[in-house]
Parts: C-alpha cells; structure tokens; sequence
C-alpha cells in the first residue's frame, strides 16, 4: 500500500495510534465523573501556553503542557468550592483560556505557527515529536493501569471512594497531570479544538454497548483506534484534513450505531 511508502505517514499512524489508545482511557474516567467537557477546556487553555511559547521563544508543546495543567488544577480548585456546579469550574476555566488566547495570539509573529495548533498537523510530526508522544503514552498507560481501581472508585462517586480508604487527593492530583499533559501532546496532534471530541465520542460509542467499566474502557479504545486508522486512510486518499476527518469518521459511527439500535428495538 502506497500509503505506507512515506515516512510522515509511518509516523502518523504510529503517533495517531498511541493517542487513540491513551485519550480514550483518560476520556472514560472524564466522562463518567460528568465531566466531558473538560478537555474542551484544557484544549483550548492549551492554546494560550501555544502563543505564549511562541512569543517567548519556548517550545510551544511546553506551554501548552504548562497551561493545561494550571488550568487542570484551576478546574480542580473551583470543583471544590463549588461541589454542587462543578460544570460551572469548566465553563470558567475555558472562559479565561480563549479569553488569554486571543490576546496573546495577537502578539505571535508567525501566525501559520501557531493555526497549526488548532486543528493539527499529525502527518507533519518530526521524528522527536513522535519519540515525545511514545514516552508520554507510555507512562500514562502504565499509570491508568497501576490507578485502575483507584480510578475506577473516583470515576464512581468520590465519597465512596474515600469510605473505600482511596487516597483520593493523591490520585486526583495523578489523574490532573496525566490529563493535562495528554491533552497538550495531542494538541499539537490532532488539533486542540479536536481533542475533547477523542475523549467523547468513543467513550459515547462504547457505552451503547459495554455492561461494566472495564468492557467500556476496552471497547472506547477499540473505536478510537478504528476511527483514527479509518480516518488516516479517508484523509490521504480524498486529500482532507487529518483531524477533522478522525473525528467525523467518528460522529458518523456514533450516528450510525444509534440508528442501528432503534431500528432493532424497533423489529424486535
């Protein structure tokens, strides 16, 4: 397959990969502490570190790793006082993060630099963002699966979790820098206006099949990584954009899979 004779693509399948096995299992937790649009948040919190990192001569994946996880915390922190509106946190936090990225952005000269952050360019990664990105999942993977249980009490009702003898500030304060420092390596990606959508929809895509946490985190995985390696393909082969197309391959399963199972209550 031609596809496979360019070494960007080489590299975007392996980084793209990667990704689609971490977000997911950062997602499920996400999702199921009802807190989906966190990485909405983060996301776009990430692009005010982009433009800082550009204006000070930094990497600009270091800004974003660093903003994500102020504001990873800052949501943390609003939660807290706020216990019964924590969506109110996010919605705060994603305010400021546009608000600072659009002004900041308005002081970086070379503007191509920093629109490549908002939709990705996957297929443009160099060899060392891809060693970046395999050291980063690696790390992630083996803590989710080090905290799985922990994980799975906090996901479920905190309260419980600190009855069941969780160290739950511990593992929340893990939980805050894998989530934040995942978001920033895959902005840089897939985009960070994409990100939150490949924490979402296949978390959405696995729950309409899945009877228990464990089966919800195998089954998101396995759509991300479909959704990626099916959108990698429609992306080169029609001469789209990456990102987007990942992530419509994406809504388009999910649409489909609702379809699906009405029409089957339907005949049954």
């Amino acid at each position: 397959m031609e596809i496979f004779n360019y070494a960007f693509m080489q590299r975007a399948f392996v980084v793209g990969i990667l990704l689609a096995m971490v977000i997911p299992c950062i997602g499920v937790v996400i999702v199921l502490k009802r807190l989906s649009m966190i990485g909405d948040a983060l996301s776009h919190t990430s692009l005010a570190g982009v433009a800082l990192g550009l204006i000070l001569g930094v990497n600009p994946v270091l800004g974003a790793a660093v903003a994500c996880i102020v504001a990873a915390f800052g949501i943390e922190g609003i939660r807290r006082k706020l216990p019964n509106y924590s969506e109110m946190s996010i919605a705060i936090i994603m305010s400021a993060g546009i608000g600072l990225a659009g002004v900041l952005s308005g002081f970086v000269k070379n503007s191509a630099n920093f629109n490549s952050f908002l939709f990705g360019s996957i297929v443009a990664i160099s060899n060392m963002e891809m060693f970046l990105v395999m050291g980063v999942s690696f790390v992630v993977l083996l803590l989710f699966f080090l905290l799985y249980k922990e994980l799975f009490y906090l996901a479920l009702d905190e309260r419980s979790a600190r009855l069941a003898g969780i160290p739950v500030k511990k593992v929340n304060f893990i939980f805050t820098i894998l989530t934040a420092v995942t978001v920033s390596i895959a902005a840089r990606t897939v985009g960070a206006l994409i990100v939150s959508s490949m924490m979402v929809i296949p978390t959405a895509c696995s729950m309409q099949f899945s009877k228990n946490y464990r089966q919800t985190v195998l089954y998101a995985v396995s759509f991300d990584v479909a959704f990626m390696i099916i959108g990698l393909f429609a992306a080169y082969y029609l001469g789209l954009k990456p990102g987007g197309t990942i992530v419509l391959v994406g809504v388009v399963s999910l649409l489909l899979i609702f379809i699906g199972k009405k029409l089957l209550r339907v005949k049954s």
